[in-house]
């Protein structure tokens, strides 16, 4: 069986899916069925990081322990692994050496700065230490893509797109928050990779939706509408977080299916975004951001796209997990949540939907509010 593969930056050609090995941390074992799956589903890219945990460790194992059962796939596995912005020269070239080891290669195909989320993260890799670092690792013939992966500002992630310093860029993209969609265009146009992180879990979590996003998507699953609606879209590769081998039969399905949209997709992402604005009527977000800024800095966008999840598609679960990490999760997530709110008003007279806004966020604070769940990784 063939499998199609996409440009990912100039030197390298990934698998429509992505193995993410975050969720395939409990022993080497799980990590060598999980990756030995992922190669027979037609996959060929995995995503590590040293925050993983001992993924890269297990994964150093597995690839070993699959070479020599003559299993990788042809062409080899290409691997990207990450690097935190803001550390010192020093401290980088021992995590870059150190990734080596425990994946027990001697290069690294892909180098991501992880989580370029702020102004003084970018500055650091096109003019710190970090722009050296890189350098260095490149003339040493330690790496060979530069990339980078963000959950930050539009502004941000296209300035780091238009530096011409990354050849690839991780993204979140996703059916249902379609936004950066036009950055991931801009990227590709550019020659870059793009990698869609998360695109079921961070998408809605898709992978156990609710009853009403079921039937909101029907006849298609939701989760294999999001994955069509992104390959369609262009994006390079989509990430998929296994931790059993039965997380790879949807990938598998899909391993060839890079054609367009067809006619049941468009009529389902059609009738999914019309159902979503009948239910939420007048008290639609539209996410024109003309409400920013906010004089208490609420993410007053955000905050009202999970209120649409969750009356649009009773996606109540993942809009609490996510409402629930603010102000937990340091740069990575939102700082300030909805209570902040003091009725000022200064949002009303911007709106072009006339939502009454401070009204909305109260009712979203009170849905949602709960104790935070811990995040995967940290």
């Amino acid at each position: 069986m063939s499998f199609n593969r996409r440009s990912f930056g100039p030197n390298s050609q990934v698998s429509l899916f992505t193995l993410g090995t975050m969720r395939a941390i409990e022993s080497s074992q799980q990590m060598y069925k999980v990756l030995e799956s992922a190669i027979a589903a037609g996959i060929n890219h995995i995503e590590t990081a040293p925050a993983y945990g001992p993924a890269e460790d297990f994964l150093g194992d597995s690839i070993q322990r699959l070479k020599l059962k003559n299993k990788l796939p042809e062409g080899g596995l290409i691997v990207t692994s990450k690097i935190q912005p803001g550390i010192s020269f020093d401290e980088g070239k021992s995590e870059i050496k150190n990734i080596l080891s425990r994946l027990r290669i001697s290069k690294i195909d892909n180098l991501a700065v992880h989580g370029i989320n702020l102004n003084e993260h970018l500055e650091w890799a096109l003019n710190g230490e970090g722009a050296d670092l890189l350098t260095w690792a490149q003339q040493e013939n330690l790496i060979d893509q530069i990339g980078f992966s963000s959950h930050g500002s539009i502004p941000l992630i296209q300035k780091a797109i238009n530096s011409n310093r990354f050849v690839f860029c991780s993204l979140h993209l996703h059916l249902l928050d379609p936004q950066r969609i036009p950055l991931a265009k801009l990227a590709i146009k550019q020659g870059m990779g793009v990698m869609a992180i998360s695109p079921a879990d961070k998408g809605g979590q898709l992978q156990n939706p609710s009853q009403m996003l079921i039937e909101d998507c029907k006849p298609i699953p939701p989760i294999e509408l999001a994955y069509r609606y992104l390959i369609a879209q262009g994006i390079s590769t989509l990430t998929v977080g296994a931790s059993k081998t039965e997380d790879l039969r949807l990938p598998q399905k899909l391993s060839s299916a890079d054609g367009p949209l067809s006619q049941e997709e468009q009529r389902s992402i059609e009738r999914l975004n019309s159902i979503r604005r009948t239910r939420l009527g007048n008290d639609f977000c539209g996410q024109c951001k003309a409400c920013l800024p906010c004089p208490k800095q609420i993410p007053i966008p955000e905050i009202l796209r999970l209120r649409n999840l969750t009356v649009g598609h009773d996606l109540q679960a993942f809009a609490k997990e996510r409402y629930n990490l603010i102000n937990k999760a340091g740069h990575w997530w939102e700082t300030v949540d909805a209570s902040a709110c003091n009725n000022c008003g200064d949002c009303l007279p911007r709106c072009p939907y006339h939502l009454e806004i401070p009204d909305l966020l109260k009712d979203i604070h009170l849905k949602l509010i709960d104790k935070p769940r811990r995040r995967l990784w940290d």
